[in-house]
């Protein structure tokens, strides 16, 4: 049984303890990133325990070298030679067609070949891996966004054995999932920072089609913005890249990243240079090598910082979020570097340091010493034994002729044997026994040893290779629902709201079926009456309420909910769940089947959609990345559709108002206004402490009615954010009228001047 099976197996607390302790005392991995099969062999020389390295398809970094599959399955045979393990990311988020026709044929050859993990996103790729390839060890990418104990043991139960953590926790946050999983833990520790919580970012998706959740990110984020209050700029053209983080670098963290439980040391860079992965990766190695050898005598040389700093930096480094929450000290916004394009400044590259990194790890490949004997007596078989790690092969050859002039000496055997040419291997030593009597011709021996190395390989490398198991006949997932209901004669449409004043003016229409009332809507001291009050209300209406909990919860936030929660659940309809956390919260709750699940839990095709179910999730929110047809063909029959709202855009533990060093920890909303003059309004929620940036244009799927009243959908949602009671009511009006009673001529009740109010999302355009 392996570490991580036999820490499930026990769960005596002393148990789990001694556990525990033998984890903290295993070594470190150093994981790095290879964008090309050329990167990943300069980390690998440069130090590296381990790589990542995405393949043709479903990678997070789809414009990186990657590399195609015979060169991937290359790549899995090179760097198990090498000692090290090897990483495949399939964490995008996967179509219907794409899951079930394309994931089994790109990842059997890998799973065969004996790839070591699969980093993924996907509820459904999660729940294929585990069912189609069970000997691979899953690791939940930071694109899930876990924030905390919940959502990792949520993840833990459902076949991951490693979660790589969100990157805005906190040391202490990380520790408190190590300790309550067990769950090896990465973490980055250096190179470029998203502005949003991974995973939770729509922004370059809905300005250009490029989803960040498909690998495709076109970076809004590094673009100049001016922030706005009350129309009085927060930021000088000085400081315009306010979304823009600079990259971390916690080479002097170490033993404090180490100490909060991670076991992985995670470095970005997958679309870097490949002398920047190597040159990073040898700076980190050293250091780690260091403190693992004198733990208190721990210490940085300022020519080592230098070093990082020369390879890649934005207006210096942070060391990212494990110290503070956030601050205008993580963000690049002057940009030096475009400030100096635009100045006809040149800023002089380190060269000397890239040529040497270039000598060192790319042209200059070392060989793994290998151990041999060959024994030659006249008028008996050649033998030649090699010795590989934990492998022995031998090759008999030829009996050798009694010589009748110049027998062969162990010197010139030696000399022919060692020529190992372009095999991976080199003699570390080569023991010849010989009675110097004997003959055999040079292409004997040269036959001999080219058999012998590559068997000396191709046994090694069998210790890594797996067989498939056997696949069911039928295809897709037995467990979606395809109910094959009559369809409904009209569909309900519910409310999500963010004030009172949205909720009077929904509580007006007999048409909406339930709202959502933000927890943000009641005050912290006084939750249970407000909440009490506004369930009240909205039952009198015969309209069903559900809370709509915060976009990102972290460090025990719901916390002072749990008790109410309980006490009201016969009387709450559900919870709106925007996360993996607040799920993996409602679970130990024994809420789960009230929970209703946001688009940002995403059930981007059928698998993911029957993980939730079988979890007993109430409903699920159609993903806003899904075009018509896409949503036509998946299974919704269990889901709501947005019809209207500002999508949220970035989901960020960053404050705009903090930037521009004008944070009064006080909920409200400032304005960014791009360079083509699009203004995107930003709500600061210090209640949870993050903000959110919405699209500029809300989405509205009026003209579309008809069409969405022809599919196989549970029930439909519009989204309400800062809206005035006036607009609300206009909404609710234009909406109810056009969804409302299915037998009517739905076009009849759409004004003609709604056209241009909204923007159409994804439902035409849908994301590559």
């Amino acid at each position: 049984m392996d570490f991580d099976g036999a820490y499930r197996f026990c769960s005596a607390p002393f148990l789990l303890g001694s556990f525990k302790k033998v984890r903290e005392r295993m070594k470190a991995e150093l994981l790095a990133p290879a964008g090309s099969y050329e990167g990943l062999q300069a980390v690998i020389e440069a130090g590296a325990d381990a790589v990542y390295i995405g393949g043709s398809l479903f990678g997070a970094r789809a414009y990186a070298k990657n590399p195609q599959q015979d060169q991937l399955l290359e790549a899995i045979d090179y760097t198990h030679l090498k000692g090290k393990k090897i990483y495949l990311t399939v964490n995008t988020l996967l179509k219907n067609r794409e899951l079930e026709n394309q994931l089994y044929e790109f990842l059997a050859p890998c799973y065969q070949r004996g790839v070591d993990a699969v980093i993924v996103q996907d509820l459904g790729v999660l729940d294929f891996v585990k069912k189609e390839f069970p000997g691979m060890a899953i690791h939940a990418s930071t694109q899930m966004a876990i924030t905390g104990p919940q959502g990792a043991r949520l993840i833990q139960e459902a076949g991951a054995s490693r979660v790589v953590t969100a990157r805005e926790l906190s040391l202490k946050e990380i520790r408190k999932i190590y300790d309550a999983t067990g769950m090896e833990i990465e973490s980055f520790v250096h190179g470029a920072l998203c502005y949003c919580y991974s995973g939770m970012c729509l922004f370059s998706s809905m300005l250009g089609g490029r989803s960040g959740n498909r690998g495709r990110c076109a970076q809004p984020c590094r673009l100049p913005y001016t922030a706005y209050e009350n129309k009085k700029p927060l930021n000088g053209k000085d400081r315009a890249y306010l979304l823009s983080p600079k990259d971390m670098c916690t080479i002097d963290l170490l033993p404090q990243i180490l100490d909060a439980g991670v076991f992985s040391l995670k470095i970005e860079g997958r679309m870097k240079r490949a002398e920047y992965a190597a040159g990073v990766t040898s700076v980190y190695r050293k250091y780690l090598d260091l403190y693992e050898k004198n733990p208190a005598g721990y210490n940085v040389k300022e020519e080592d910082r230098q070093e990082l700093l020369d390879l890649y930096q934005r207006d210096g480094f942070s060391r990212g979020y494990y110290q503070v929450h956030n601050g205008p000290q993580m963000i690049a916004a002057v940009n030096q570097k475009e400030q100096n394009r635009k100045e006809n400044v040149r800023t002089a590259r380190n060269e000397a340091l890239f040529a040497r990194l270039k000598k060192e790890y790319l042209d200059t490949k070392k060989k793994e010493k290998i151990h041999g004997n060959f024994i030659l007596f006249a008028d008996s078989p050649a033998i030649l034994d090699l010795d590989f790690g934990n492998t022995h092969v031998q090759v008999t050859g030829p009996a050798a002729e009694r010589a009748k002039k110049q027998p062969l000496s162990a010197e010139r055997i030696r000399q022919q044997l060692e020529k190992t040419g372009q095999t991976p291997f080199a003699f570390a030593d080569l023991e010849v026994v010989t009675d110097e009597a004997g003959f055999l011709p040079m292409q004997d021996l040269n036959q001999m040893r080219r058999e012998g190395l590559l068997q000396l390989q191709q046994e090694y490398l069998r210790q890594f290779r797996r067989s498939l198991p056997q696949r069911p006949q039928t295809k897709g997932n037995p467990n979606v629902s395809r109910k094959g209901e009559e369809r409904q004669a009209s569909k309900p449409l519910s409310v999500s709201v963010e004030t009172w004043e949205q909720f009077r003016e929904a509580l007006k229409f007999p048409e909406i079926a339930g709202i959502y009332c933000s927890v943000s809507m009641f005050s912290a001291k006084k939750f249970s009456e407000e909440a009490d009050r506004a369930q009240k209300e909205a039952q009198d209406q015969g309209k069903e309420f559900y809370f709509a909990l915060p976009y990102i919860a972290r460090e025990d936030a719901l916390d002072f909910l749990k008790d109410y929660f309980q006490e009201a659940k016969d009387r709450i309809r559900g919870f709106l769940v925007r996360n993996l956390e607040e799920l993996g919260w409602l679970k130990e709750l024994g809420l789960l089947e009230q929970a209703v699940c946001d688009y940002s839990v995403y059930s981007f095709n059928d698998r993911a959609q029957a993980f939730l179910e079988t979890l007993g999730v109430k409903r699920t929110t159609v993903p806003l990345e899904l075009k018509e047809g896409e949503i036509r063909g998946k299974a919704c029959e269990n889901s709501e559709l947005i019809v209207y709202g500002y999508y949220p855009m970035m989901i960020s533990a960053q404050c705009i108002k903090k930037t521009c060093g004008t944070c009064s920890h006080t909920p409200g909303f400032v304005e960014l206004k791009d360079r083509y003059g699009q203004n995107f309004r930003v709500q600061t929620c210090c209640d949870f402490c993050y903000n959110v940036i919405y699209n500029s244009v809300p989405t509205g799927l009026l003209q579309e009615a008809l069409a969405i009243h022809a599919l196989d959908i549970k029930a439909l949602r519009m989204n309400f954010t800062w809206e005035s009671a006036e607009k609300t009511r206009e909404l609710l009006e234009l909406f109810t009228a056009a969804y409302k009673a299915g037998g009517e001529k739905i076009e009849k009740k759409i004004p003609a001047h709604s056209d241009g109010m909204f923007t159409k999302g994804h439902w035409k355009r849908g994301v590559e």
